[in-house]
């Protein structure tokens, strides 16, 4: 999927024009301190290994969309896609526009990732669309073009993380929908695209899932043997797109298998005591009027996720070319729609091909879902108090004298509990209610190629097993075909007596059935709803920690490091034109921030291929994340969600405010982590129905006011400062 609309993100990050490491050419920057090993880069913010044979990271990379047609100094128009006519395409690319990428951006890329990040990550994420765009008529794409594509970056793939024959680290690949012909559409497997890929990818999937890969796409390797696994998830099964499918309900679907292989393998790695992460190309993005995903699949993955959350790390993906993330309600889980007794609310398909328009409707809808998040201020870091942590008023009663030792005053007690009452918003202290989903950023220039280095906790991890030195046998795998006829058994079996007297019981009403399975709905306890082709999975166990996306610990993610190449100044183009394209592309296709213009002579003189550090979570000044938690993500979200961007930077109609102001700033820069509060175990199944009617008010307010700005404006209003800096 195409789109220029990275900064659009950055505008919604508050990000400031200052970017953490300079443009080359720039005073004070040089080109060695851009050539560094990566563990050089930023040491005071890398944590320090644990493991002489862990290093801490991985590379997540995405969208690469290799065009084997693009031409140097071609068109970047619609009629041309940097194929033919003459223009102002780079020699690494038309950064901005809606080229795909040349070869010569690719081998680059892979060079310098052998070059300053091979050696230091411990296995590689790659989130599929390989191939190019079917963007041009003249040249349409076939199948032996799409194929061959996905064996070359394959191959670079294995040659840079092996050494052309074998992998030293893991990598673990996923299909795209451009991988496929016709895009987006797949078949049930098994068929010739699966067939296919299981070939291609051969050094990348286990021999022992290989026949449940050809099956439907879908495979796990584990990165660190017996105690993370990286899950490969065939998303075009969920992909509302995807015409050749139905969603995830019904037994004859391929994404039903799919969600049914996910739910087996996940309860067989809490079995083992693992933690997984989730991969996939297209992700599960959704606001109140649009989604990518089939809704059945939504309400089933994000199921999943609530009951796995004891071993769920974190989910990255792809796709969307915007360097952004998303954050799922459980509340929105409705159990009754497997029921046949609850009807989805109707959402449209979110654009496959994002506009600036559309890209900054979907960003303002997310912003306007985080203006209604709960203040995660309450949220404490640990469920736990001691007496030493307390504060001197804990201990002195309402008339100024000494409390007795354990106890507190009516008034603290009073405050205690409306502070109890804030935490049961978030489903508990460690804000177990929502989940986070990470959008990675793609490599094709429709901005600036982009990648990011992530990192995790590798604390205790000392003695551990390395992929290269153990591979997991295959009598350890669990076929989901067997497993699921063996709970299919064991539901029937276990079924409560009770349910069987009222299924012949004329008073159990459809009432009274709703009204149990709302129950269900809120608190997930009750493993056997009475459609038998439907099994809740069991919640983690009531003395279980909070997992690794919740609470700090081995495993949690930390933060990343995010790296751009910077082709304006790479490409160093002599343009018959000095002067900048400031105007607002909004249709279909971006001819790039150079379009419409000449090069001043037909000789190309690129400088050095370098990518450099855009920013990272751990110093930015935007960011503040103290690591990659739910709860990191929360507070960052309400900052989003809260900041109003003042009257003279805003974009009207198109064209950029001259006036702009500075940004108000509303964030609340208190350590909230020095705030304890006491929660206990019984209460952290939420009851937010006073809280869910406020949230609708506003959503309804939002709504209005947004219906009133956009009879003013053509464009979702974005601070002018941003634009000026991205379209300069």
């Amino acid at each position: 999927m195409r789109l220029n609309a990275i900064y659009l993100a950055a505008c919604l990050l508050e990000i400031s024009p200052a970017i953490n490491a300079k443009p080359l050419g720039t005073a004070g920057t040089t080109q060695s301190n851009l050539h560094v090993p990566l563990e050089d880069l930023n040491p005071t913010h890398h944590q320090h290994a644990s493991s002489k044979r862990l290093h801490g990271r991985f590379l997540h990379i995405t969208d690469l969309h290799q065009d084997p047609h693009y031409k140097v100094f071609s068109s970047t128009d619609e009629d041309d896609a940097c194929h033919r006519g003459k223009g102002t395409a780079g020699t690494y690319g038309a950064e901005t526009s809606d080229c795909d990428t040349p070869q010569t951006l690719i081998d680059a890329t892979f060079k310098w990732i052998k070059e300053n990040v091979r050696d230091n990550v411990d296995f590689v994420v790659w989130t599929g669309d390989s191939a190019r765009h079917d963007s041009d008529e003249k040249i349409p794409r076939v199948q032996s073009e799409v194929l061959d594509t996905n064996r070359r970056i394959a191959s670079q793939f294995l040659e840079t993380f092996g050494d052309g024959e074998d992998l030293s680290i893991p990598v673990i690949s996923t299909f795209g929908n451009n991988d496929i012909l016709p895009h987006n559409i797949l078949l049930s497997g098994p068929n010739k695209w699966l067939k296919t890929y299981t070939d291609i990818w051969d050094k990348f999937i286990p021999e022992e899932q290989r026949h449940g890969f050809q099956r439907g796409g879908w495979y796990y390797v584990e990165v660190i043997p017996k105690k993370l696994a990286v899950f490969s998830l065939n998303t075009l099964y969920f992909f509302s797109h995807n015409a050749a499918v139905d969603g995830c309900a019904l037994r004859s679907e391929p994404g039903y298998e799919h969600m049914e292989w996910l739910r087996i393998q996940l309860q067989f790695m809490r079995d083992r005591g693992m933690k997984v992460i989730l991969t996939g190309h297209v992700p599960p993005a959704r606001t109140d009027s649009k989604s990518l995903w089939d809704e059945t699949c939504w309400q089933k993955y994000t199921l999943w996720l609530q009951q796995y959350r004891d071993i769920i790390v974190g989910g990255l993906f792809g796709h969307m070319n915007i360097d952004h993330f998303m954050i799922h309600d459980t509340q929105d889980i409705d159990l009754l729609l497997f029921e046949g007794q609850s009807a989805a609310p109707p959402r449209a398909l979110m654009d496959d091909e994002f506009t600036v328009q559309s890209a900054g409707d979907y960003l303002e809808d997310l912003r306007e879902d985080w203006s209604v998040l709960p203040n995660p201020k309450s949220l404490p870091i640990s469920m736990d108090v001691d007496e030493e942590d307390l504060e001197p008023s804990d201990l002195t009663d309402a008339s100024g004298g000494k409390t007795k030792k354990g106890k507190k005053s009516k008034k603290e007690k009073k405050r205690d509990k409306k502070k109890k009452k804030e935490l049961k918003k978030f489903g508990g202290p460690w804000g177990e209610r929502f989940q986070i989903t990470h959008v990675g950023p793609s490599i094709v220039p429709n901005y600036f190629p982009t990648l990011r280095v992530i990192e995790y906790n590798i604390t205790g991890l000392d003695d551990s097993a390395i992929w290269s030195d153990l591979l997991v046998s295959s009598e350890e795998q669990v076929d989901w075909l067997d497993q699921e006829e063996e709970d299919r058994l064991n539901d029937h079996a276990n079924e409560d007596s009770t349910d069987h007297l009222h299924a012949d019981d004329d008073d159990f009403s459809a009432e009274k059935r709703k009204k149990k399975h709302r129950k269900d709905k809120k608190k997930f306890k009750n493993p056997t709803p009475s459609n038998p082709g439907f099994i809740v999975p069991s919640p983690p166990s009531k003395d279980a920690p909070p997992g690794p996306a919740y609470s700090p610990q081995s495993l949690t993610l930390l933060g990343y490091t995010q790296y751009f190449a910077n082709l304006t100044y790479i490409n160093n183009l002599e343009l018959a034109s000095k002067e900048s394209n400031d105007e607002i592309d909004t249709e279909k296709w971006r001819k790039g921030k150079h379009g419409g213009k000449v090069p001043k002579d037909d000789d190309p003189n690129p400088r050095a291929f370098h990518y450099q550090v855009e920013y990272d979570t751990f110093t930015d000044p935007i960011y503040k994340l103290k690591d990659m938690t739910v709860k990191s993500y929360l507070k960052l979200a309400h900052r989003i969600g809260k900041y109003k961007p003042s009257k003279g930077d805003r974009v009207q109609d198109g064209e950029i405010s001259e006036e702009s102001e500075a940004y108000e700033d509303d964030v609340d820069t208190t350590d909230d982590d020095a705030k304890h509060i006491p929660f206990s175990e019984e209460e952290s199944v939420e009851d937010t129905a006073g809280h869910d009617l406020d949230v609708e008010k506003k959503k309804k307010h939002h709504r209005k006011q947004k219906e009133k700005k956009g009879k003013e404006s053509s464009l979702a209003p974005l601070p002018s400062t941003c634009l000026h800096r991205y379209f300069r």
